[in-house]
């Protein structure tokens, strides 16, 4: 664990080691695969020592099932003290006024030097995450088996599909995709692969305002699903399953986020590499992501005089430049690493993800009743936008 400074360290004595011992509880998805878990219990077990403080954590791999049983927890007033969760966007509307902005905390603890982002700050003007972890999307590709197989690795949407057809005839999955559960990043990069940077951030009111892109990039994933691209069970199978067959060499391509990254093996980083979503023009333009998650502290904490000072001290602790480099840092090496820098340094625009701008309603029909209807060929890609769109996905947005 990287040494924290010894004034952050001296104000975390000050502020979080009371007369009497407080159990603080934490939610995030530093859990499972995720490459910084081990050092998120570390941090978590330091605090503890140095404070004579306790912390229950209650962190899960993050997915849908996770992000709902955060806000279904914030419905029912069972909300933690600290929360590492999603920001500015239609995940965080729901539970901000159970959150304490970065201005009324800084305002009673001086002290602190709270790290703040403008690109975390929320429609009603404040702040109340802390920023961990940038993020990005991009075709996670096992190398090995392109170079195996003669394959060229795509950088255009006909090389990605030629690639597929040469993966299928010598039976090796050519995408790792489950169309049932976690169908995002195919579906974000999709549209990406027809659309201008332009078309892509638009936040269109109406049906009849969706940008044709949108309606193409759709249409590309039932073109991907007659051409064999997913596995067999694409339609029942779980995202754990069809991440392993990537991280298990059995599959060749995967469209995912960098925290996809954190959880290949460190044997196979230099047969590994991230490339930038292919397009139909062969232009590769624009990248998708930014900073999306940030650390929050509660209102049911901030309102409680006996465990006021012990939250703030962990958030402090959290997010203490020295450790938020610790849980954002990417343990990545070789090709990866080379890749994976190629493509941020290579992006012209960075993009924030459609399906966080949208309610949860529109998504979760978006991303889990239309893809996989539109992919098996049950809806028109043109049905799937009149859907989404009848849910008014971007109202929060809209003036």
């Amino acid at each position: 664990m990287k040494r924290i400074c010894m004034i952050a360290l001296a104000l975390l004595l000050l502020i979080g080691a009371g007369a009497s011992a407080v159990t603080l509880r934490t939610v995030s998805c530093f859990a499972g695969v995720d490459a910084a878990a081990i050092s998120y219990a570390e941090l978590l077990r330091a605090y503890e020592e140095r404070t004579g403080n306790a912390v229950e954590d209650d962190s899960a791999t993050s997915d849908e099932g996770w992000k709902a049983r955060v806000l279904s927890d914030f419905a029912v007033g069972n909300e933690p003290d600290v929360l590492f969760f999603f920001a500015c966007s239609a995940d965080s509307t729901p539970i901000l006024r159970k959150m304490v902005p970065l201005s009324e905390i800084s305002a009673a603890y001086p002290e602190l030097s709270l790290i703040r982002s403008e690109a975390l700050r929320e429609p009603d003007g404040e702040i109340y995450a802390i920023p961990a972890r940038p993020y990005y999307e991009g075709l996670f590709v096992n190398t090995d088996l392109f170079e195996a197989c003669g394959v060229e690795l795509p950088r255009t949407w006909a090389e990605l599909e030629a690639a597929v057809a040469a993966f299928r005839e010598a039976g090796i999955v050519p995408i790792a995709v489950s169309l049932s559960d976690i169908p995002h990043y195919l579906a974000e990069c999709a549209v990406l692969a027809c659309a201008s940077p332009e078309d892509y951030a638009a936040r269109p009111g109406t049906a009849g305002e969706v940008p044709e892109s949108w309606v193409e990039g759709m249409a590309l994933i039932r073109r991907l699903y007659e051409l064999g691209a997913f596995p067999d069970d694409t339609l029942s199978t779980s995202e754990t399953a069809t991440s392993q067959l990537f991280r298990d060499k059995r599959a060749a391509m995967q469209f995912d986020g960098s925290w996809f990254a954190n959880t290949i093996p460190g044997e196979s980083m230099d047969t590994t590499a991230i490339l930038p979503v292919p397009t139909v023009s062969g232009e590769s333009r624009a990248v998708i992501g930014g900073v999306s998650m940030g650390f929050y502290l509660t209102r049911r904490a901030w309102d409680d005089p006996e465990r006021r000072d012990a939250a703030v001290a962990l958030l402090a602790w959290l997010t203490a430049p020295e450790n938020v480099t610790l849980l954002s840092a990417e343990q990545l090496t070789g090709r990866l690493a080379d890749s994976a820098e190629a493509l941020l340094t290579g992006a012209q625009q960075m993009l924030g993800p459609m399906q966080d701008d949208m309610n949860k309603d529109a998504r979760e029909t978006w991303l889990l009743e239309c893809v996989p209807a539109v992919a098996d060929g049950r809806m028109s890609a043109e049905e799937c936008w009149r859907r989404v769109m009848a849910l008014e996905p971007f109202d929060t947005l809209l003036p």
